[in-house]
């Protein structure tokens, strides 16, 4: 079997495997996908790789660029210190054992929730700043996903090019 098509599928399967860690942050994502398109453009050495890897690092980094400002600008407006997110992060890791499937999901924002209710003492403002910051990590990781599509598509696109010439 011939190097590029080994390269090619390796590259497909990082990909999808960024793009999973987008979405549960556990995994690398988005510098998982810069990688994988960097090995590719290695492999092929043709400007077609090198161009799918320039758009592909492009839309990563604006991905990763918004997601963070998104999210932190969010945070930040709304005074939500970074321990609550941490709180967060940790009971999210031990729901991922306890429940299979969503218990990161739901051990974060159980996270994020009771260390904002530790903090403020009300449920009403613990709420309001914990769905405030849930929607701003949500709307990161749609915009950080959508970039993460679309350097996949980009890789796609240029794979068939390649393939034509």
């Amino acid at each position: 079997m011939d190097m590029q098509i080994v390269i090619a599928v390796v590259c497909a399967v990082l990909i999808g495997v960024g793009i999973v860690g987008i979405i549960v942050p556990v995994l690398p994502g988005s510098l998982l996908i810069a990688v994988s398109l960097l090995i590719w453009a290695l492999t092929v050495q043709t400007a077609t790789g090198w161009v799918v890897f320039g758009i592909g690092l492009i839309l990563v980094a604006i991905g990763m660029t918004a997601s963070a400002v998104l999210t932190g600008r969010t945070m930040k407006r709304r005074k939500i210190p970074s321990w609550s997110i941490l709180a967060g992060l940790v009971l999210g890791i031990i729901g991922m054992f306890v429940i299979p499937v969503v218990g990161l999901f739901v051990g974060f924002a159980l996270g994020l929730f009771l260390s904002e209710l530790a903090r403020k003492k009300d449920f009403g403002p613990a709420w309001s700043s914990s769905y405030a910051a849930l929607k701003a990590t949500g709307l990161g990781i749609l915009v950080e996903l959508g970039c993460g599509f679309a350097a996949g598509s980009a890789w796609v696109v240029g794979l068939w090019i390649n393939a034509l010439a």
